[in-house]
């Protein structure tokens, strides 16, 4: 029997071992539109007792040494990288990724558990001054149950980047998965974890809707929330974890800049604009949603740009050699090209692409773009490429300002001083210079401001820290001191 053969989790969800849930659904390869399995999908009710479950598991969990829950996110480690062909092939069928980037996947997977294993041992508090005779301490405690709500684009990497780090500080986890890429986001974390030794009512993986999302941001077992989606999504979270006095940690959407300035090399350039629009079918939250070029080699850089995407091979990622799959819904792909129509019905000019068969659309470049272009201005989480000039660098400035996201932003050019020194000009979590705006490492902090999110929360031994820790404050004496009373 195979490392996810669907007899294990047919129907069923995680909690305590495989259970029967509340409802169940098809799982859909968007390639073909073919079932390739039935998950279970919980309801309130189901997230109620995993949570309930979770809490009467997690003091024993956080009790535990920790070179035994070092042990266990280490064995977790070894276990990505042994079933990572069987993985990636679920990222490949499920998600529609290309086989590269499940491979990305898997491996930031394996990282991702090496990294929260040393989470385990790292210093978790500090001796501070007091001005009574005392020791008076800061030590950092494991929050409880830890919920995690994760999207389906990279269905592996962005739900195992919070459970991992979660669990080595010893808390415990529900996860939510979105039941679009529910095996390869949910299923294969459960087996994993199921291998490397977890105690059981520890971690616990309910695929589920809107329902069960706002059963676990309110259940009173639950104290910190941990969610990954869009921005409109996010900020729902964060409205109901709020009234419940819950912390919740929001990485949402971007419409991530590139600058391209006039001394770049533009065939370097054109290569890292199109990986940045057009990698996993646009579909990432930081990809490259805005080329800015300044307006001396804007025709070039267009040219060379269209160029890419007329040759890139769009098709089944797991049957031909392509460099985009499928979109993941019929719901998405008609979002993103009701957005390419209104921007070319607003005056666009259509340089690439913009057509569509099936799931599959055609990586697509925009000019004559302008500020209110609708896919310039919006979020498209699609192949689409929308390019805008500017003469001078406070106009580049000006444009790359002008959005309420700020997730990752991107720099292209000669002068890293002075791409630092605009960096510097445009609010953004994430900037890189001489690349595209899509990274991650787990080594990394990860997250964006403004309508990206709450910051980074994600990745990284200090944001996992204050992610998933309370901070206590402790004093010890030798006697009692008299008081005047």
């Amino acid at each position: 029997m195979s490392f996810l053969d669907e007899s294990t989790w047919h129907a069923a969800v995680y909690s305590d071992g495989w259970v029967k849930a509340a409802g169940e659904a098809a799982v859909t390869a968007p390639a073909t539109g073919a079932e390739i399995g039935r998950i279970g999908i919980a309801d309130a009710h189901d997230i109620a007792r995993a949570a309930r479950r979770a809490a009467e598991a997690q003091r024993a969990w956080a009790a535990r040494p920790y070179p035994e829950r070092a042990a266990v996110l280490r064995r977790a480690g070894q276990l990505w990288e042994e079933h990572a062909a069987e993985v990636g092939d679920w990222l490949v069928r499920e998600a529609g990724s290309i086989p590269p980037k499940a491979g990305v996947e898997t491996e930031t997977a394996a990282q991702e558990c090496y990294e929260a294993a040393a989470l385990a041992s790292h210093a978790i508090g500090e001796i501070i001054p007091s001005a009574q005779p005392r020791l008076s301490l800061v030590r950092r405690l494991p929050v409880g149950v830890v919920g995690v709500i994760s999207p389906f684009n990279f269905p592996l990497i962005l739900a195992i980047r919070s459970v991992a780090p979660a669990l080595a500080l010893g808390n415990a986890v529900v996860l939510k998965p979105d039941p679009r890429t529910a095996v390869s986001g949910g299923v294969s974390i459960a087996r994993i974890f199921e291998e490397a030794g977890l105690p059981e009512g520890v971690l616990h993986v309910l695929p589920g809707g809107a329902e069960a999302g706002e059963a676990l941001v309110t259940d009173p077992h639950v104290r910190t929330i941990s969610f990954t989606g869009s921005t409109a999504a996010g900020k729902r979270v964060g409205e109901v974890a709020a009234r419940h006095l819950k912390r919740a940690h929001l990485e949402l959407g971007g419409n991530s800049a590139l600058i391209v300035l006039a001394n770049a090399d533009l065939d370097l350039a054109a290569s890292a604009g199109a990986w940045g629009s057009f990698l996993h079918q646009g579909q990432i939250c930081m990809t490259t949603g805005r080329h800015l070029v300044h307006e001396d080699v804007l025709e070039p850089y267009l040219v060379r740009l269209a160029e890419k995407a007329d040759h890139l091979p769009v098709g089944n990622p797991a049957t031909e050699q392509v460099a985009l799959g499928p979109i993941i819904d019929a719901s998405q792909r008609d979002k993103i090209h009701t957005l390419v129509q209104a921007s070319v019905e607003s005056g666009a000019r259509l340089v690439a692409g913009g057509t569509y068969d099936q799931l599959f659309y055609r990586p697509t470049v925009l000019a004559d773009v302008t500020p209110t272009t609708p896919a310039y201005a919006q979020e498209v989480f699609g192949p689409v490429a929308p390019v805008i000039s500017f003469g001078n660098v406070a106009e580049a400035v000006e444009l790359a300002r002008d959005t309420e996201y700020g997730l990752s932003l991107g720099i292209l050019g000669k002068d890293v001083m002075a791409a630092l020194a605009l960096a510097e000009q445009i609010p953004s979590g994430i900037v890189h210079i001489n690349d595209q705006t899509v990274g991650d490492e787990a080594v990394a902090p990860f997250g964006g401001v403004r309508a990206s999110g709450t910051g980074s929360r994600f990745g990284g031994s200090s944001a996992n820290l204050e992610a998933f820790t309370e901070v206590q404050w402790l004093t010890m004496q030798g006697t009692i001191q008299q008081y005047p009373f």
